[in-house]
């Protein structure tokens, strides 16, 4: 099924992953009334993990490209709690994002924009949300980025 959401991916040139399975005990996504909690997606694309500190091994651009890569997995697993209809979509309510940093680093919410960005640009307005940006002294397995979501869906 190709929503306008799914051709405004194609025109920015961006491909979705497949929804990442868990890897612990809990589950990817979980829907409540018209809400849907998605859980932490940590930076990863086509090569596999992206790792890195930020302030110390990663520059802010690289780590607006990990949040970005978070944020597409994000959508993936949307996608994957509306039947594969993205247009199902009503808002991106939050994003909260966690960046592995060293404790003078404090470009978090530049680097949480990478995420951010990409809602806006696929969704629209319909992109704009609420959202935190955090500093952590580590990550699991070692990733720059781990972003959480909170969607609303008819």
């Amino acid at each position: 099924m190709t929503t306008a959401y799914d051709a405004r991916l194609a025109e920015l040139g961006l491909t979705l992953p497949n929804a990442p399975a868990p890897a612990a005990n809990y589950v990817p996504y979980v829907q409540s009334g018209s809400l849907v909690f998605i859980s932490g997606q940590i930076s990863a694309g086509p090569e596999g993990l992206i790792c890195g500190k930020l302030g110390d091994d990663m520059a802010a651009e690289q780590g607006q490209d990990a949040a970005r890569a978070c944020g597409l997995a994000l959508i993936a697993q949307l996608r994957a709690a509306c039947g594969g209809d993205l247009s199902r979509l009503r808002r991106v309510v939050k994003l909260t994002g966690f960046v592995n940093c060293t404790p003078d680093f404090t470009d978090q919410p530049k680097v949480v924009n990478g995420a951010s960005d990409l809602m806006v640009a696929v969704f629209g307005d319909a992109g704009r949300h609420a959202r935190a940006a955090v500093g952590a002294p580590s990550l699991p397995l070692g990733v720059a980025v781990e972003v959480e979501g909170i969607f609303e869906i008819a």
